[in-house]
């Protein structure tokens, strides 16, 4: 059963920003979410884009939640270099997190990327 409403899925932007995820997960790295604004045309800052980019992140993990796989939106980050507060509210919507603390917050986020590079580094370290 999903969590978050449809609006993206299916999309172009919806897969413009898995693609951007997916690399930086990939590569072990991170992607801002004003670089993902940037990439799908939001203005680099604001409400809309928070709601709009929250919106299609929260597709996304959603959607990797049912696939049995860690929340993908893990390695997008703001300009702190850490998720913003919808992650970990989502994280809780899925049954992931429990606590409030912002210690047990930063301990998950750490978990979850970890997770999130183990799931996707492999298939960009494959020979071709």
């Amino acid at each position: 059963m999903l969590v978050v409403e449809d609006k993206y899925r299916g999309t172009k932007e919806y897969f413009l920003v898995f693609s951007a995820l997916l690399t930086a997960a990939g590569y072990r790295g991170t992607v801002t979410y004003q670089q993902l604004a940037c990439i799908v045309g939001l203005p680099p800052q604001g409400n809309h884009m928070g709601r709009e980019l929250g919106q299609l992140l929260g597709e996304i993990s959603d959607d990797e939640a049912q696939r049995k796989r860690p929340m993908l939106s893990a390695v997008a980050v703001g300009k702190s270099g850490k998720p913003g507060p919808g992650f970990f509210d989502l994280a809780r919507s899925l049954g992931k997190l429990e606590s409030t603390s912002r210690d047990e917050e930063n301990c998950f986020w750490k978990r979850e990327m970890a997770a999130v590079h183990k799931t996707w580094e492999p298939i960009f370290r494959q020979e071709a």
